[in-house]
């Protein structure tokens, strides 16, 4: 039979969720339910003799605005609206532009060659940016015209384009894995290291499943017939446009794997390299400083908010003994560890199609990670394995954001269900990608060994 403090868990759980479902802002839900329930817990302890657990006086207050205090004067987290402007910047900085118009003359003269160009920037660009918004709404602008134009398939055209917008959250700099670090207490360098590999394979697993499906079905995504002949000036001048992300990339992910700057320092780096780009492109102007700058401010308000009102949420879930009792559910299933594991997985997968990578992050994490940790599995492994899964709810429906990023911006007759059928075959590819770091660990680890020997 349940007890008290373990019925308040599940509450709270319901409750966060059913007001999710009602639209309700998530931060306040978070923060809202938080308070509401330490009110219940302490009127119940005191009114009736709830066993509550540790909530069962006022100082709970107390110890949010120590969580608060300490969340907000964390350094790691200087790092994300750095990140951000990076990104930012960077999209405004007319490099993009440059790199679509050289791989589109260069890739484009073959099937798939188009969507191949799309996968190679996305992959450039997450490895700048992190920005998944970002890079779904730009590829989306450049790309899904031309191809249309030349015949490809509009799901075809649509899955590409939100699949490998989404690249940003897992290649770093990612700020996914920064907010992981945070509240996992881990290194952020090792979990960049880490992520690196398995996002780099699962832009393959897209490269490849292109030219597959293009040559397997020629009316997927048919080659061009009007494009220039291949000379060097042409080659020579994809090489110029696609120097100064590569240079950027090797500043920022270079600078923390060598061990020159720490991710917080790094990131001023890049903040401060994709200024000198917009500079050397003639973009940057008084109006896109400010344009980027308010973007900025308001999409790290928007990840403050929800990151507080996670803490309170787990501040209360821990004072109601919710860590002890995830884990004793988790360890009384009959699967051993590895099914523990791939159970968790799934949670996550099905969280997915519901709730932010954000939300999941924030409240989900915490409560498994010691769980699996405890199950003598690396933690940076199951941290990366988690985020790999975590990619997938930007591409399932009803909430997937990539989705609703291309739809915002695609051409008027791609309609939500093109986007919908086109983004199949990529979340299998992901979910491929979780199973491959699943049965082989040093896709994470090896990476990390090597650079901290």
């Amino acid at each position: 039979m349940l007890e008290t403090n373990e019925i308040l868990v599940i509450a709270m759980l319901i409750s966060f969720i059913g007001l999710i479902f009602t639209g309700f802002p998530v931060a306040w839900a978070l923060a809202g339910v938080s308070i509401i329930f330490s009110f219940i817990a302490i009127l119940g302890a005191e009114w009736f003799g709830w066993d509550t657990y540790f909530l069962s006086d006022m100082r709970i207050f107390g110890i949010f605005v120590q969580r608060v205090y300490g969340q907000m004067s964390n350094w790691i987290l200087v790092a994300l609206p750095m990140f951000i402007f990076m990104g930012l910047m960077l999209e405004r900085s007319g490099v993009t532009e440059k790199l679509m118009t050289n791989f589109i003359q260069l890739f484009g003269r073959f099937r798939g060659g188009l969507a191949l160009g799309v996968v190679l920037i996305g992959i450039l660009l997450a490895a700048s940016t992190g920005i998944v918004g970002a890079s779904v709404v730009l590829l989306a602008m450049l790309s899904m015209p031309i191809m249309l134009k030349e015949g490809y398939n509009k799901g075809f055209a649509s899955g590409v384009v939100a699949s490998a917008g989404t690249l940003g959250i897992l290649i770093p700099p990612s700020i996914m894995l920064i907010i992981m670090a945070d509240q996992m207490s881990v290194s952020v360098g090792n979990l960049f290291m880490g992520a690196l590999i398995p996002g780099l394979m699962l832009g393959a697993f897209y490269i490849i499943y292109i030219l597959v499906a293009a040559a397997l079905n020629k009316n997927l995504a048919p080659a061009p017939t009007d494009l220039p002949p291949v000379t060097g000036r042409l080659i020579f001048d994809t090489l110029v446009a696609t120097l100064p992300p590569l240079l950027l990339i090797f500043t920022v992910l270079g600078s923390i794997f060598f061990g020159f700057a720490t991710p917080t320092e790094a990131s001023g780096l890049g903040a401060f390299g994709a200024i000198l780009l917009a500079l050397v492109n003639g973009k940057l102007t008084w109006a896109v400083l400010k344009d980027v700058g308010r973007k900025t401010t308001l999409t790290t308000a928007f990840i403050f908010g929800i990151f507080l009102g996670a803490t309170l949420f787990a501040v209360v879930m821990r004072q109601l003994g919710g860590d002890e009792f995830i884990s004793s559910a988790l360890r009384g299933l009959p699967f051993g560890p590895s099914g523990i594991v791939l159970t968790i997985l799934f949670i996550a997968f099905l969280a997915g199609f519901f709730l932010d990578w954000l939300e999941i992050s924030l409240i989900m994490l915490p409560l498994v990670a010691p769980v699996v940790t405890a199950l003598g599995f690396d933690e940076i492994w199951f941290i990366v394995l988690f985020a790999v899964t975590l990619q997938t709810s930007f591409l399932t429906p009803p909430v997937g954001f990539s989705l609703f990023y291309l739809k915002g911006v695609a051409p008027p007759e791609v309609t939500i269900i093109d986007i919908y059928k086109g983004v199949v075959p990529f979340v299998l590819l992901q979910m491929l990608a979780v199973f491959m770091v699943f049965v082989i660990p040093d896709l994470v680890l090896w990476l990390p060994s090597r650079m901290l020997q």
